[in-house]
């Protein structure tokens, strides 16, 4: 993942100074990024990263599938690869949760989905120091302060692999009040929300990573 500073869009000469946020909006929707890669703005920063790796997807694919057969004829259903948006910042997770049927939780423009929208969210932690950062905690700030209420964190370079799941956001804090960490290997439930009492195990996970070589 690279935080991309691009260039913004020429503004006519009488129209007043944009607030950042719009520049970076209207940039954002005037990339053309090549295959394989998306762009989110997190934070104040467009971030471009590439399509996550085959371990990485194939985890993100689990959870999304397992949680649909959870909520099986429910009004709720796991999403992917649709944008989030909340204000001028938008976030593509690795899996989401929103209502199955629903026009006002599209927003105006049908780029994606309101934040305000979404119950869940889980995002897979992707190598290198940028993208675990990202997750852990550029994202967990911004999830906290658009109030999605259950954040989940699986983290295979935390340890020998982690699952996080955050819920009781401050939005004025941007922060999660309440926080259960476990290592993979021991089975965790979500507590409350849609997909309360589902529960991820390591067939989801993966078995525990080997260690981090020492440098």
């Amino acid at each position: 993942m690279t935080a991309l500073a691009h260039e913004a869009p020429e503004m006519p000469e009488t129209s007043p100074e944009p607030h950042l946020d719009e520049v970076l909006w209207q940039a954002w929707k005037a990339m053309e990024l090549p295959e394989g890669f998306h762009a989110e703005i997190v934070e104040g920063f467009i971030e471009v990263s590439p399509t996550g790796r085959y371990a990485h997807g194939q985890v993100a694919n689990r959870l999304r599938r397992a949680l649909d057969a959870f909520l099986h004829d429910g009004e709720y259903a796991a999403y992917q690869d649709i944008d989030i948006v909340d204000g001028r910042q938008v976030w593509i997770p690795d899996v989401f949760l929103a209502a199955e049927e629903g026009a006002d939780q599209v927003t105006e423009d049908g780029i994606g989905i309101k934040a305000s929208a979404v119950a869940l969210i889980a995002e897979v932690v992707s190598p290198g120091h940028d993208n675990t950062q990202r997750d852990r905690i550029r994202k967990r700030r911004a999830y906290a302060r658009a109030g999605i209420p259950v954040y989940v964190l699986i983290d295979d370079h935390d340890g020998h692999g982690t699952v996080t799941v955050l819920t009781s956001p401050d939005p004025g804090e941007a922060a999660y009040a309440a926080e259960i960490r476990v290592p993979y290997g021991t089975e965790i439930t979500l507590p409350e929300g849609p997909a309360k009492g589902f529960t991820i195990t390591e067939s989801l996970t993966g078995p525990p990573r080997p260690a981090a070589p020492r440098r």
